[in-house]
């Protein structure tokens, strides 16, 4: 059974900096895609960065800010998030799957999810 546990969060001010972790067991790591989503309220749930076996994608509104990565032994996923704005206030959440291409995609396009984790910045 897979399970992600995403942890991180917090209340940081605008221009600051944030690492968000996700801690997968048992989770396939083969044709892996895995990716960091956020929602806020009264909106769909969008995606913001995503990493495969061969590529990592980001959202535009992230893209430069924002880095994630994978570190396999520990697995664990992380979302390094510099210069925060206040738009980027949401509940984040770690989502996985396994396919051979990885990208960005929608929230139905992966079947495990983590519980989310608050980030506010003001």
């Amino acid at each position: 059974q897979v399970q992600l546990v995403e942890s991180g969060g917090g209340s940081v001010q605008a221009g600051g900096s944030l690492t968000l972790f996700c801690k997968a067991t048992g989770y396939s790591y083969r044709n892996y895609c895995m990716a960091w989503f956020r929602q806020v309220p009264g909106k769909e749930r969008e995606a913001i960065a995503s990493l495969g076996w061969d590529n990592q994608r980001y959202a535009e509104s992230v893209e430069g800010r924002f880095a994630i990565y994978l570190e396999s032994p520990a697995s664990t996923l992380y979302l390094e998030m510099h210069n925060l704005e206040v738009d980027d206030t949401a509940m984040y959440f770690c989502a996985a799957d396994t396919r051979d291409i990885c990208t960005l995609g929608n929230p139905g396009d992966f079947r495990y999810w983590g519980q989310g984790t608050q980030v506010t910045v003001s």
